[in-house]
Protein backbone atom coordinates (compact mmCIF):
# COMPACT_ATOMS: atom_id res chain seq x y z
CA UNK A 1 0.00 0.00 0.00
CA UNK A 2 1.55 3.12 -1.11
CA UNK A 3 0.94 5.73 2.24
CA UNK A 4 2.09 8.55 0.40
CA UNK A 5 -0.58 8.10 -2.38
CA UNK A 6 -3.47 7.55 0.28
CA UNK A 7 -1.93 10.99 2.20
CA UNK A 8 -2.21 13.11 -1.12
CA UNK A 9 -6.01 11.10 -1.87
CA UNK A 10 -6.74 12.83 2.13
CA UNK A 11 -5.60 16.21 1.03
CA UNK A 12 -7.49 16.23 -2.00
CA UNK A 13 -10.62 15.16 -0.10
CA UNK A 14 -10.28 17.59 2.39
CA UNK A 15 -9.63 20.51 -0.78
CA UNK A 16 -12.98 19.04 -2.19
CA UNK A 17 -14.60 19.13 0.77
CA UNK A 18 -13.84 22.34 1.88
CA UNK A 19 -14.23 23.93 -1.31
CA UNK A 20 -17.44 22.07 -3.17
CA UNK A 21 -20.25 24.08 -1.94
CA UNK A 22 -18.03 27.85 -1.19
CA UNK A 23 -18.71 30.36 -4.06
CA UNK A 24 -14.38 29.61 -4.99
CA UNK A 25 -14.66 26.63 -7.14
CA UNK A 26 -13.79 22.78 -5.88
CA UNK A 27 -12.88 21.64 -9.37
CA UNK A 28 -10.16 24.88 -9.49
CA UNK A 29 -8.78 24.45 -6.36
CA UNK A 30 -8.29 20.54 -7.15
CA UNK A 31 -6.69 21.00 -10.40
CA UNK A 32 -3.83 23.55 -8.26
CA UNK A 33 -3.34 20.97 -5.73
CA UNK A 34 -3.31 18.37 -7.92
CA UNK A 35 -0.32 20.14 -9.92
CA UNK A 36 1.44 20.88 -7.22
CA UNK A 37 1.14 17.74 -5.55
CA UNK A 38 2.18 15.73 -8.66
CA UNK A 39 -1.52 14.07 -8.74
CA UNK A 40 -3.00 14.66 -11.64
CA UNK A 41 -2.93 12.09 -14.38
CA UNK A 42 -6.27 10.50 -15.99
CA UNK A 43 -6.90 8.19 -13.04
CA UNK A 44 -6.69 11.47 -10.72
CA UNK A 45 -9.12 13.01 -13.28
CA UNK A 46 -11.67 10.24 -12.26
CA UNK A 47 -10.95 10.85 -8.64
CA UNK A 48 -11.42 14.27 -8.60
CA UNK A 49 -14.50 13.67 -9.46
CA UNK A 50 -16.13 10.44 -7.65
CA UNK A 51 -14.76 11.75 -4.49
CA UNK A 52 -17.54 15.08 -4.77
CA UNK A 53 -19.98 11.79 -3.82
CA UNK A 54 -18.61 11.89 -0.39
CA UNK A 55 -19.24 15.90 -0.27
CA UNK A 56 -22.82 14.97 -1.18
CA UNK A 57 -22.89 12.77 1.38
CA UNK A 58 -22.25 15.51 3.77
CA UNK A 59 -25.27 17.59 2.42
CA UNK A 60 -27.90 14.89 2.46
CA UNK A 61 -27.66 14.49 6.10
CA UNK A 62 -27.82 17.82 6.74
CA UNK A 63 -30.95 18.77 4.63
CA UNK A 64 -32.26 15.20 5.57
CA UNK A 65 -35.28 16.62 7.03
CA UNK A 66 -36.33 18.63 4.25
CA UNK A 67 -34.99 15.75 1.83
CA UNK A 68 -37.33 13.14 3.83
CA UNK A 69 -40.52 15.48 4.36
CA UNK A 70 -40.32 15.84 0.02
CA UNK A 71 -39.92 12.40 -0.32
CA UNK A 72 -43.15 11.22 2.19
CA UNK A 73 -45.10 14.31 0.81
CA UNK A 74 -44.20 13.36 -3.14
CA UNK A 75 -47.66 11.49 -3.84
CA UNK A 76 -49.84 13.47 -2.43
CA UNK A 77 -48.42 17.21 -1.84
CA UNK A 78 -48.69 19.65 -4.82
CA UNK A 79 -45.86 21.81 -2.49
CA UNK A 80 -43.43 18.66 -2.79
CA UNK A 81 -43.96 18.04 -6.17
CA UNK A 82 -43.12 21.52 -7.62
CA UNK A 83 -40.10 21.51 -5.31
CA UNK A 84 -39.05 17.80 -6.81
CA UNK A 85 -39.55 19.27 -10.63
CA UNK A 86 -37.75 22.62 -9.83
CA UNK A 87 -34.73 20.55 -9.07
CA UNK A 88 -35.29 18.21 -12.03
CA UNK A 89 -35.50 20.91 -14.36
CA UNK A 90 -32.36 22.44 -12.86
CA UNK A 91 -30.67 19.23 -13.65
CA UNK A 92 -31.12 18.99 -17.03
CA UNK A 93 -29.70 21.83 -18.75
CA UNK A 94 -25.88 20.83 -17.18
CA UNK A 95 -26.69 16.77 -18.62
CA UNK A 96 -27.35 17.77 -21.77
CA UNK A 97 -24.30 20.14 -22.39
CA UNK A 98 -22.44 18.16 -20.33
CA UNK A 99 -22.57 15.42 -22.88
CA UNK A 100 -22.37 17.60 -25.70
CA UNK A 101 -19.58 19.81 -24.55
CA UNK A 102 -17.47 18.01 -21.40
CA UNK A 103 -14.95 16.30 -23.74
CA UNK A 104 -13.81 19.26 -25.01
CA UNK A 105 -13.57 21.16 -21.96
CA UNK A 106 -11.84 18.72 -19.93
CA UNK A 107 -9.40 18.71 -22.78
CA UNK A 108 -8.68 22.17 -23.91
CA UNK A 109 -9.96 24.54 -20.53
CA UNK A 110 -8.58 22.28 -17.38
CA UNK A 111 -5.53 24.26 -16.87
CA UNK A 112 -3.92 26.33 -13.89
CA UNK A 113 -3.97 29.24 -16.38
CA UNK A 114 -7.66 29.12 -17.17
CA UNK A 115 -8.63 28.89 -13.64
CA UNK A 116 -6.81 31.30 -11.93
CA UNK A 117 -8.23 33.43 -14.67
CA UNK A 118 -12.08 32.53 -14.35
CA UNK A 119 -10.79 33.33 -10.21
CA UNK A 120 -10.31 36.16 -10.91
CA UNK A 121 -13.36 36.95 -12.94
CA UNK A 122 -15.86 35.44 -10.70
CA UNK A 123 -14.44 37.01 -8.06
CA UNK A 124 -15.56 40.65 -9.47
CA UNK A 125 -18.84 39.21 -10.64
CA UNK A 126 -19.48 38.21 -6.40
CA UNK A 127 -18.19 42.18 -5.81
CA UNK A 128 -21.26 43.24 -8.72
CA UNK A 129 -23.80 41.23 -7.15
CA UNK A 130 -23.28 41.69 -3.70
CA UNK A 131 -24.16 45.39 -4.66
CA UNK A 132 -27.63 44.83 -5.79
CA UNK A 133 -30.45 46.44 -3.39
CA UNK A 134 -32.40 44.93 -1.35
CA UNK A 135 -35.28 45.12 -2.79
CA UNK A 136 -34.54 43.16 -5.82
CA UNK A 137 -35.03 40.26 -3.73
CA UNK A 138 -38.40 38.69 -4.20
CA UNK A 139 -38.36 34.83 -3.42
CA UNK A 140 -37.56 34.04 0.17
CA UNK A 141 -37.35 30.31 0.04
CA UNK A 142 -36.83 27.29 -2.33
CA UNK A 143 -40.79 26.44 -1.63
CA UNK A 144 -41.22 30.12 -3.77
CA UNK A 145 -39.46 29.22 -6.59
CA UNK A 146 -40.92 28.74 -10.16
CA UNK A 147 -40.10 26.28 -12.54
CA UNK A 148 -38.98 29.20 -14.30
CA UNK A 149 -36.73 30.33 -11.69
CA UNK A 150 -35.24 26.58 -11.40
CA UNK A 151 -34.54 26.37 -15.57
CA UNK A 152 -32.70 29.81 -15.00
CA UNK A 153 -30.81 28.45 -11.78
CA UNK A 154 -29.58 25.45 -14.21
CA UNK A 155 -28.61 27.36 -17.50
CA UNK A 156 -26.13 29.02 -15.05
CA UNK A 157 -25.02 26.10 -13.61
CA UNK A 158 -23.56 25.88 -16.89
CA UNK A 159 -20.85 28.09 -16.63
CA UNK A 160 -19.24 26.04 -14.01
CA UNK A 161 -18.60 23.80 -16.80
CA UNK A 162 -15.29 26.25 -16.92
CA UNK A 163 -13.22 25.77 -14.72
CA UNK A 164 -12.45 28.02 -11.65
CA UNK A 165 -15.91 29.55 -11.97
CA UNK A 166 -17.45 27.52 -9.07
CA UNK A 167 -20.84 25.36 -9.28
CA UNK A 168 -21.98 26.55 -6.51
CA UNK A 169 -20.55 30.36 -7.10
CA UNK A 170 -22.64 29.92 -10.25
CA UNK A 171 -25.83 29.11 -8.97
CA UNK A 172 -25.94 31.12 -5.73
CA UNK A 173 -24.71 34.53 -7.20
CA UNK A 174 -26.91 33.74 -10.04
CA UNK A 175 -29.90 32.93 -8.22
CA UNK A 176 -29.63 36.08 -5.80
CA UNK A 177 -29.15 37.88 -9.63
CA UNK A 178 -32.27 36.48 -10.13
CA UNK A 179 -33.90 37.45 -7.52
CA UNK A 180 -33.92 35.18 -4.89
CA UNK A 181 -32.74 35.73 -1.25
CA UNK A 182 -29.01 34.63 -0.58
CA UNK A 183 -30.65 31.69 1.99
CA UNK A 184 -33.10 31.06 -1.03
CA UNK A 185 -30.18 30.44 -3.68
CA UNK A 186 -27.70 28.80 -1.16
CA UNK A 187 -29.93 26.11 -0.27
CA UNK A 188 -31.38 24.92 -3.76
CA UNK A 189 -27.49 25.46 -4.82
CA UNK A 190 -26.96 22.89 -2.17
CA UNK A 191 -30.40 20.64 -3.63
CA UNK A 192 -29.29 20.95 -6.91
CA UNK A 193 -26.04 19.75 -5.72
CA UNK A 194 -27.15 16.43 -4.97
CA UNK A 195 -28.21 14.96 -8.43
CA UNK A 196 -26.13 16.89 -10.23
CA UNK A 197 -22.40 15.47 -8.34
CA UNK A 198 -24.03 12.21 -7.81
CA UNK A 199 -24.66 11.74 -11.46
CA UNK A 200 -21.14 13.06 -12.81
CA UNK A 201 -19.47 10.81 -10.20
CA UNK A 202 -21.27 8.14 -11.95
CA UNK A 203 -21.06 9.07 -15.35
CA UNK A 204 -17.04 9.26 -15.20
CA UNK A 205 -16.60 5.80 -13.34
CA UNK A 206 -18.44 4.17 -15.81
CA UNK A 207 -16.76 6.25 -18.85
CA UNK A 208 -13.36 5.71 -17.02
CA UNK A 209 -14.08 1.88 -15.79
CA UNK A 210 -10.94 1.02 -17.45
CA UNK A 211 -8.56 3.21 -15.84
CA UNK A 212 -9.57 1.74 -12.31
CA UNK A 213 -9.23 -1.82 -10.42
CA UNK A 214 -9.79 -3.36 -7.39
CA UNK A 215 -6.23 -1.68 -6.06
CA UNK A 216 -7.70 1.55 -6.21
CA UNK A 217 -10.43 0.70 -3.70
CA UNK A 218 -8.70 2.12 -0.84
CA UNK A 219 -7.68 5.44 -2.78
CA UNK A 220 -11.05 6.21 -3.54
CA UNK A 221 -11.95 5.56 -0.10
CA UNK A 222 -10.15 7.50 1.85
CA UNK A 223 -10.92 10.53 -0.81
CA UNK A 224 -14.47 10.13 0.18
CA UNK A 225 -13.64 10.06 3.78
CA UNK A 226 -12.17 12.98 4.19
CA UNK A 227 -14.09 14.45 1.62
CA UNK A 228 -17.68 13.74 3.77
CA UNK A 229 -16.04 14.84 7.08
CA UNK A 230 -14.98 18.51 5.53
CA UNK A 231 -17.82 19.46 3.33
CA UNK A 232 -19.96 18.24 6.76
CA UNK A 233 -18.09 20.62 8.72
CA UNK A 234 -18.06 23.15 5.60
CA UNK A 235 -22.17 22.76 4.79
CA UNK A 236 -23.08 23.66 8.25
CA UNK A 237 -20.41 26.66 8.97
CA UNK A 238 -21.86 27.96 5.19
CA UNK A 239 -25.15 28.20 6.89
CA UNK A 240 -24.57 29.61 9.81
CA UNK A 241 -22.36 32.30 8.05
CA UNK A 242 -24.84 33.98 5.37
CA UNK A 243 -27.20 34.60 7.96
CA UNK A 244 -25.18 37.26 9.36
CA UNK A 245 -22.48 38.06 6.20
CA UNK A 246 -22.25 38.60 2.23
CA UNK A 247 -19.78 36.64 0.06
CA UNK A 248 -17.82 39.63 -0.18
CA UNK A 249 -14.80 38.19 1.50
CA UNK A 250 -14.60 35.17 -0.96
CA UNK A 251 -14.75 37.70 -4.09
CA UNK A 252 -11.30 38.96 -2.74
CA UNK A 253 -10.26 35.43 -1.50
CA UNK A 254 -11.02 34.18 -5.73
CA UNK A 255 -9.23 37.28 -6.88
CA UNK A 256 -5.97 37.37 -4.68
CA UNK A 257 -5.58 33.66 -5.36
CA UNK A 258 -6.25 33.77 -9.12
CA UNK A 259 -2.91 36.46 -9.05
CA UNK A 260 -0.96 34.68 -7.23
CA UNK A 261 -1.36 31.37 -9.25
CA UNK A 262 -1.30 33.67 -12.18
CA UNK A 263 2.41 35.55 -10.53
CA UNK A 264 3.88 32.22 -9.48
CA UNK A 265 3.24 30.80 -12.85
CA UNK A 266 4.84 33.80 -14.92
CA UNK A 267 7.52 34.07 -12.51
CA UNK A 268 8.11 30.68 -12.84
CA UNK A 269 8.18 30.28 -8.96
CA UNK A 270 5.84 27.56 -8.95
CA UNK A 271 5.95 25.01 -12.21
CA UNK A 272 2.28 24.13 -12.45
CA UNK A 273 1.75 21.38 -14.89
CA UNK A 274 -1.14 21.46 -17.56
Amino acid sequence: MDFVLLAKAAVMGVVEGLTEFLPVSSTGHLILAGALLGFDDEKAKVFDIAIQTGAIFAVIIVYWQKIRETLVALPTQKSAQQFALNVLIAFVPAVVLGLLFGKAIKANLFTPAVVASTFIIGGFIILWAEKRPPSAVRVNSVDEMTWLDALKVGLVQCLAMIPGTSRSGATIIGGMLLGLSRKAATDFSFYLAIPTLIGAGAYSLLKERALLSMADLPLFAVGLVFSFVSAWLCVRWLLRYISTHSFVPFAWYRIAFGIVVLGTAWSGLVKWAA
